[in-house]
């Protein structure tokens, strides 16, 4: 039981209710690519979901875009990951390649700054995958809901072929 609930008792749940209701708890494909289940992504700990639960995407874009309103919660040094919150509290983690941490930026180049607030939409990183490719690692990217325990149930409502903005979760 968190300090609000403690505090305010049943009004905390009701406005936790009304906050994690409606069409807005949706998450978008965050770029163009491949839709994969999360255990084929070749790193254990995304496969296995210890960071929460997601899928991957094998990128065929170049930039990775809000997929929802928000703010900019996070900006790894390296620039492969970045961390975001909505509006409605879904925190959500978008993992660029798998051990990309080695190339220390390289191949990344950041559009926006951390505590920035985006919309639906906004650039947030672009990625030269060729960079990525050249160095012998994975392309395939992870998006991970870091906090699904506090949230409804997650959907994974796309599959297959996606384009940025396509809904990729739902939360009911």
């Amino acid at each position: 039981m968190g300090f609000f609930d403690r505090l305010f008792g049943s009004r905390a749940e009701a406005a936790e209710e009304t906050r994690f209701s409606g069409e807005k708890m949706v998450v978008k494909a965050p770029i163009d690519g491949i839709v994969l289940p999360l255990e084929q992504l070749p790193d254990e700990t995304f496969a296995a979901a210890i960071l929460g639960p997601g899928c991957g995407i094998e990128p065929t874009g170049d930039t990775v875009f809000a997929p929802f309103d928000g703010r900019v919660v996070s900006v790894a040094s390296t620039l492969h990951a970045i961390g975001l919150e909505s509006d409605e509290g879904i925190e959500l983690l978008i993992h660029i390649g798998m051990d990309t941490i080695t190339l220390r930026g390289s191949g990344f180049t950041l559009l926006v700054q951390e505590g920035q607030t985006v919309r639906a939409g906004t650039p947030l990183l672009r990625v030269d995958l060729d960079v990525i490719r050249a160095a012998g690692l994975s392309t395939e990217s992870a998006v991970i809901v870091t906090n699904a325990d506090d949230l409804p149930a997650l959907h994974l409502t796309a599959g297959g072929i996606v384009s940025t903005g396509t809904p990729l979760f739902k939360f009911e």
